[in-house]
């Protein structure tokens, strides 16, 4: 799967909590909420209090929650991660030649900010 990312706008924060590269971090700098509101991704991996370089606008990798079709819209799931769109808030949308065929693939999103 997709290594690259165009970001277009990127943000240091405050980690909230642990959080993991590649992976959908809130607007407090913590681990988003199941079908939540998201700022962006984060780049690397951040301890608690660390800063962390996260990606708000343009594209990024992010790990796979589960199998998501390409193009599909996506939401977070309880860990930071990319699943397809159900009942949450929209967070992005897979490029067209991106899809994730199980649980830990990396895709490329386009970051809708909500």
């Amino acid at each position: 799967m997709s290594q690259q990312a165009n970001a277009i706008f990127t943000l240091s924060v405050k980690a909230a909590a642990a959080i993991a590269a590649q992976t959908f971090v809130s607007p407090s700098g913590g681990v988003p909420a199941a079908g939540g509101n998201t700022l962006g991704v984060a780049k690397t991996d951040a301890a608690q209090g660390d800063m962390v370089a996260v990606d708000t606008l343009g594209t990024a990798v992010v790990v796979a929650g589960a199998a998501i079709a390409a193009g599909a819209a996506v939401e977070v799931d309880g860990s930071g991660r990319a699943i397809t769109l159900n009942a949450g808030k929209a967070v992005g949308r897979l490029k067209p030649s991106q899809s994730a065929a199980a649980l830990g693939d990396l895709v490329e999103v386009i970051l809708i900010p909500n």
